[in-house]
C-alpha cells in the first residue's frame, strides 16, 4: 500500500521550461490548487508543451495526453508516456554520426538554408534527423526530436518560425549579447539541454499515453477519464500554431507530400484544428463540450481578450455543468494567446451539479 504522502513522490522532477506561446508552464502551480485529489485519471485535450499533463504525471495520475501536432506528441511520448528510456552517450555517438541517407535526408537545408539557419547548420539538423530510426527505442527517438525541437527554438529569435529576420537578428551584436543562444551551434544547444529532459523522465506506475489526433475525434474513444483539461488555441491571441511552428512540425514528420509557401516555407495544406479560425471556433468548441459529458470535472483555461469571449464559453458549458470562474492577471506581457501586461487568465472549473 502506498503511504499517505504518495501524491508528492513525483514533485521533485522538474519540467524542462518551454519557449512556447501559450505555455502553461508559468500557471502549474496555480491550476493544480484546483485538480481533485480524487481523480485518478486525467486527461490534457490540448497537450502543446506538455506543461499540465506533466504535471498530472507529478500528482500520480494516470495521464492522457493529446495534441494534435506531432511534434506536441512527441514530447507527450518522450516525457508522458516514457517511463525510462533516456539519450546516453551511444546514442549521441548514433544521433551526431554522418548522414546515413544524404539523398533522403536533405529537407531541411533545401528550405531553411540561410532563412533561419546556415547551410552547415541545417545540414547538421538533416544529419541528424536521418540517425533519429537508428535509435534502439521508440521512447528514445521521440526524446531525440523533442530535444532537437527545442534547441532549434533556442537558436531563433522570439522562438518560432514566423518571421523572416533569424539571421538578420543573429548577426546583430546588441542581441547576441542579450542572447548567446544565436551564435552557438546547435549540437552545443542539443547537449546543454539534454541532461534537464533525461533528469525529467520518471516512471510514475501508471499507463500513460499520448495520442496525435483532433480532440474531436479522440474525445469518443476515450473512457473512465476523471477529469479533462482543456487549453483550446485562444482565437485573435496568436492561435495559428503551425504558422509559429511549421518548421518543428516539418522535422518531424520530413514531409514529402506537401507545398511550401510564402517566406518562411510553412507546409501547405496545414493539418485542420477546428478552433483556430473564428468562423469554426464556437460550432467546435460546443461539440467538445457535448462530447465531454462523461467526464465528471472540468477544467477550462481561456484568456479575457479571446474569441469568444468568457461569458460566450460559459454559456456553452452551463447546460453540462456548473461552472466557477478564477481569474489570474498578468503584469507584463508573456508572449501568445492574449497574455499581455492587463489582461488576465481565466480557469473555468466546471462541475457536476448537486
Amino acid at each position: 500500500m502506498r503511504d499517505l504522502f504518495s501524491e508528492y513522490d513525483y514533485l521533485s522532477y522538474v519540467f524542462p521550461e518551454p519557449q512556447y506561446l501559450g505555455s502553461k508552464h508559468i500557471h502549474r502551480g496555480w491550476i493544480a490548487q484546483f485538480i481533485p485529489v480524487h481523480a485518478h485519471v486525467a486527461l490534457d485535450a490540448f497537450g502543446g508543451s506538455q506543461s499540465i499533463a506533466y504535471l498530472f504525471k507529478q500528482l500520480g495520475k494516470r495521464t492522457i495526453t493529446n495534441d494534435f501536432l506531432s511534434f506536441n506528441n512527441q514530447i507527450g511520448k518522450a516525457l508522458i508516456e516514457n517511463r525510462s528510456a533516456k539519450l546516453d552517450s551511444k546514442d549521441l555517438n548514433i544521433l551526431f554520426d554522418r548522414n546515413c541517407n544524404p539523398n533522403e535526408f536533405n529537407l531541411m537545408e533545401k528550405l531553411f538554408s540561410n532563412l533561419f539557419f546556415s547551410q552547415e547548420e541545417a545540414v547538421f539538423i538533416d544529419s541528424f534527423r536521418s540517425n533519429v530510426p537508428r535509435l534502439d527505442n521508440p521512447y528514445k527517438q521521440s526524446l531525440a526530436l523533442t530535444v532537437m525541437c527545442r534547441s532549434l527554438t533556442r537558436k531563433v529569435t522570439m522562438g518560432h518560425f514566423a518571421h523572416t529576420q533569424a539571421l538578420v537578428y543573429a548577426a546583430d551584436p546588441a542581441r547576441i549579447k542579450r542572447n548567446r543562444s544565436l551564435v552557438t551551434p546547435i549540437k552545443t544547444l542539443f547537449l546543454e539541454l539534454l541532461p534537464g529532459y533525461n533528469n525529467a523522465i520518471f516512471d510514475n506506475n501508471q499507463e500513460n499515453k499520448s495520442y496525435n489526433e483532433n480532440i474531436l475525434d479522440l474525445l469518443p474513444k476515450l473512457k473512465n477519464i476523471d477529469i479533462a483539461y482543456f487549453d483550446p488555441p485562444y482565437c485573435n491571441s496568436h492561435a495559428d500554431y503551425q504558422s509559429f511552428y511549421h518548421l518543428l512540425e516539418t522535422f518531424v514528420e520530413y514531409w514529402k507530400d506537401k507545398d511550401f509557401v510564402n517566406g518562411t516555407k510553412r507546409y501547405e495544406p496545414k493539418r485542420y484544428s477546428g478552433f483556430d479560425k473564428t468562423s469554426e471556433a464556437i460550432g467546435n468548441l460546443k461539440r467538445m463540450f457535448e462530447l465531454s459529458q462523461h467526464i465528471p470535472t472540468w477544467l477550462v483555461s481561456y484568456n479575457d481578450r479571446s474569441f469568444p469571449d468568457i461569458e460566450t464559453m460559459i454559456a456553452m458549458i452551463e447546460p453540462y455543468r456548473h461552472v466557477e470562474t478564477e481569474r489570474k492577471s498578468y503584469l507584463s506581457g508573456r508572449g501568445g494567446k492574449g497574455s499581455v501586461a492587463g489582461s488576465s487568465e481565466v480557469l473555468l472549473i466546471c462541475t457536476i451539479r448537486k
